[in-house]
């Protein structure tokens, strides 16, 4: 991946840091850290770091500085940026000044080696890169300091202590850590399909969906690549008696199902092919990218409810599409387009039959995004409508796809071969009476002559 002029030696630059760092912060970027993104990025990182006592408020630092303190090229600082926002351990933020353009970077306080463990992406990331041996040692070590029993917890709450005067806010629940969370930035999914799913099994969505668990499932799904169809059954498979989410069950099965697919490819961290995406205004330009991004980002449900004037889409569809998504392996924006295409082929009609008959034509050619599903439609279309449209379809020959076994082509060529036989003889017989009713004639000619 190329990243050179991303930025530039004279662009400048201003270090903040949010919060407070843990006692122990250089054990977990050296142990826990350092393993998944590698030495370039954690010594930015301190580099950073000490850059916060040095630096003047008004005048930034070049990206020249960090090219003489680190002794690598500036793609390579780039490159190294990247994978600690990736992280979470850094936020950039970009401003255009008169003359020049210059950076603000954020650190964000690292887990400390106790907390790290207790979150579950990480934990595995670092479990895949290190093996069992390493990662069981390091766990023991660091997860297991300054976890004393400090016996029942009988403090007073703020409820037992004191009273205020009719409040006008509403009393939250209080969090374990004021601090932000220094966990991976990942974006939540969608849980209304897996909402509607627990629903039909009558299990209590919100006690399987609780904040922690749906972060839980989001970091599973990222980082396995699960499919939807997938997750549900990861869930389903952690459910316990009491109907609660056991998390360890989760990761398990999340990751025998990446093995079942993937066989001995290992999950580490890799850098993308593409550029990460920047943040852009730009809009569909055409009506058919509109529709593309509609069903690329929509849900199956809404997409039905869409369709139908805002009504509720009806149990009986939602649970053919699910029958037929989950059968058929086909991520949501697919499905959405064969949504789309059997309404308009059907007079928007939802047929079970003709969903899964196409669903598993789509599914062998691997379409993946609403717009290979598009056009592969299309394609499909176009080819139908050239033959039924055909001037020479009725009279041609219908021409057989079936396979023929050799020994039935041999026994019709020799059933060929002796049917022509036959009626070169009976030729021949033909020819011999012909010749013998000529000599009669001449004989008798030349007998009455005599």
């Amino acid at each position: 991946m190329n990243f050179i002029g991303k930025i530039l030696p004279v662009d400048g630059y201003f270090v903040l840091l949010d919060g407070n760092l843990p006692v122990d912060y250089a054990k977990s970027l050296t142990h826990l850290y350092q393993p998944l993104i590698g030495m370039q990025a954690v010594t930015l990182y301190q580099t950073l770091l000490h850059e916060t006592e040095l630096q003047l408020d008004t005048v930034p630092q070049t990206h020249h500085t960090l090219m003489n303190y680190l002794n690598i090229p500036l793609d390579e600082i780039y490159q190294a940026r990247l994978k600690l926002e990736g992280i979470g351990l850094l936020q950039t933020y970009e401003s255009n000044g008169t003359d020049e353009k210059y950076y603000t970077y954020e650190l964000q306080r690292p887990f400390s080696p106790q907390d790290f463990f207790k979150d579950a992406m990480l934990t595995q990331l670092l479990y895949h890169h290190l093996g069992e041996t390493k990662f069981d040692m390091l766990k023991q070590f660091y997860a297991q300091q300054g976890t004393k029993k400090l016996g029942t917890n009988i403090t007073a709450s703020f409820e037992d202590v004191f009273q205020t005067f009719q409040p006008s806010f509403a009393m939250k629940e209080p969090m374990e850590n004021n601090q932000e969370d220094p966990s991976p930035n990942v974006n939540m999914i969608d849980f209304t399909w897996m909402e509607q799913m627990l629903n039909q099994r009558m299990v209590p969505v919100t006690k399987v969906l609780t904040e922690n668990n749906r972060k839980l499932i989001s970091q599973m799904m990222l980082l396995y690549g699960l499919a939807s169809h997938e997750m549900e059954k990861a869930v389903l498979w952690a459910l316990t008696e009491e109907n609660t989410l056991d998390n360890e069950e989760l990761k398990a099965a999340c990751h025998d199902l990446f093995k079942t697919q993937n066989h001995k490819t290992p999950v580490q961290l890799t850098e993308r092919i593409n550029q990460p995406k920047q943040p852009t205004n730009k809009k569909p330009a055409t009506k058919e990218e509109q529709l593309i991004y509609e069903l690329e980002t929509i849900s199956p449900k809404q997409l039905l409810e869409d369709l139908s004037s805002g009504n509720q889409a009806s149990e009986q569809d939602m649970r053919a599409i699910r029958e037929v998504m989950t059968t058929q392996g086909l991520p949501s924006p697919v499905m959405n387009v064969l949504i789309h295409y059997v309404l308009l082929q059907s007079n928007m009609k939802l047929s079970k039959a003709y969903l899964e008959k196409i669903a598993s034509h789509w599914s062998r050619a691997n379409l993946k995004t609403a717009k290979e599903a598009m056009a592969f439609a299309k394609r499909e279309t176009e080819k139908h409508q050239k033959g039924a449209t055909s001037p020479n379809r009725r009279y041609r020959k219908q021409v057989s796809n079936e396979v023929v076994p050799d020994w039935f082509k041999e026994r019709e060529k020799k059933q060929e071969e002796a049917a022509e036989q036959k009626t070169q003889g009976e030729e021949q017989v033909i020819d011999e009476e012909k010749e013998k009713e000529e000599l009669l004639a001449l004989l008798r000619m030349h007998s009455d002559n005599n």
